[in-house]
């Protein structure tokens, strides 16, 4: 049911590894995802609240809504990636995601066209129409962009798939730090409803076009091996980069370490989604600017790209579950210094750095993981399982933070 790896092109005529492509296709990809993942939402949140006819707490219910939605069927668009490979998963989601953009810029029209034709409360149509709204861009953005162009590129590599994920770590973490100060600056030349739409134009036309030409799903299929044939040191302690059979979905479910590492990685659900989707309240209710609040992402970014880098590296030579007890200290440094935001200087920090090691581990964990212990044959519907575990929990954690804020 896969497209043709050899159109427009066989991969197999480059002069070098078509693998390298594949990775900065994926990094791309999942850059591509930011207007669906929180950290590209929650710029949007103060002009949201000024202009729409809705509170904060309610918008935070109308985002947990469609996130918890999405996280439902993301096991299911998992089997679908499984089915139809990379280049048919990333186009359809980048043109849904365009399109769901384009959709947000109108939601106050259609709120206020439902109230024109009898519709008596536009506080409940306005929330219905955002919960749409933002399962759209979770779904096809955070949930489908993000787990095929990361999974495509898990595939091209074998003995070589940390330090892949440690090139794609680098970048994506660059880019997710820098996303939100970027995106208020075109917020501010375009407004709100111009910034989505040039998201929408960004997303859903030109990085479909380039996912059809250039992604492609696994090696095999191009007449390539993964790794490029390229040799490896044999080291005796290196774990293998893959187990003896393929795991389907319900035999993963049935061992300890697929919940072990689920239940791990949700962990960061305790409190990251509500912080940044919240992040200028947050600080200004702790007396503190939102400059600051916006601050925290680039030297974030610097500690979970090092981080990043080494973990994902030493990945291919050491156990995991050393990286996931890392991960649980990162989170626990970074809920102290949200204790106690705005009382010790120190507690600023101890986020920037609690985040630093959670985001950098995150994504070498999440990468690494389940092809190392279940294979590649069912890995959308395996990742997309305990994505949409750690999904769920996620994003009750936006409107328990409102609560604490009010």
């Amino acid at each position: 049911m896969k497209q043709n790896s050899n159109r427009p092109f066989p991969p197999s005529w480059l002069p070098f590894f078509y693998g390298w492509i594949i990775l900065a296709a994926g990094t791309i990809g999942i850059l591509m995802s930011i207007p669906g993942q929180t950290t590209g939402v929650s710029v949007f949140t103060e002009n949201l609240l000024r202009d729409l006819d809705i509170d904060r707490n309610n918008l935070s219910l109308a985002y947990l809504v469609g996130t918890m939605i999405s996280g439902l069927l993301i096991t299911k668009a998992g089997k679908l990636y499984d089915r139809y490979g990379a280049r048919v998963m990333a186009f359809a989601s980048g043109v849904l995601l365009g399109m769901v953009l384009l959709y947000l810029t109108r939601v106050d029209v259609v709120a206020r066209a439902l109230v024109g034709v009898g519709f008596k409360s536009p506080v409940l149509i306005t929330f219905v129409l955002l919960a749409i709204g933002f399962f759209g861009i979770r779904f096809f953005g955070q949930g489908m962009m993000t787990m095929v162009s990361r999974n495509m590129v898990m595939k091209w590599f074998n003995k070589r798939r940390g330090m892949a994920n440690a090139v794609l770590g680098i970048f994506t973490a660059l880019g997710f730090a820098i996303a939100p100060q970027i995106l208020n600056q075109v917020i501010e030349r375009l407004e709100w409803r111009g910034a989505w739409i040039f998201l929408a134009i960004l997303v859903g036309l030109i990085f479909a076009l380039f996912v059809l030409l250039i992604y492609r799903d696994n090696p095999e299929d191009c007449g390539l091996e993964p790794d490029g044939k390229m040799k490896t040191r044999r080291r005796k302690s290196r774990p293998p980069s893959l187990p003896d059979k393929d795991y389907t979905l319900k035999e993963a479910h049935r061992t300890l370490a697929f919940w072990a590492f689920t239940l791990g990685l949700g962990l960061s659900a305790l409190y990251i989604s509500g912080l940044t989707f919240h992040i200028v309240s947050v600080f200004e209710t702790s007396g503190m600017t939102k400059e600051m609040g916006l601050g925290i992402f680039v030297p974030t970014s610097v500690i979970a790209v090092l981080l990043q880098f080494g973990a994902s590296n030493a990945s291919d030579y050491m156990r995991l579950k050393y990286l996931l007890i890392l991960f649980a200290l990162g989170v626990l440094i970074t809920t102290t210094g949200l204790i106690s935001l705005g009382e010790m200087q120190v507690s600023y920090w101890l986020i920037i750095i609690g985040n630093g090691i959670v985001w950098g581990l995150y994504s070498v964990l999440i990468g690494v993981t389940w092809p190392r212990f279940y294979g590649l044959k069912n890995l959308g519907a395996i990742s997309g399982s305990s994505l949409s575990f750690t999904v769920i929990d996620r994003h009750w954690d936006p409107i328990c933070s409102v609560s604490l804020l009010s």
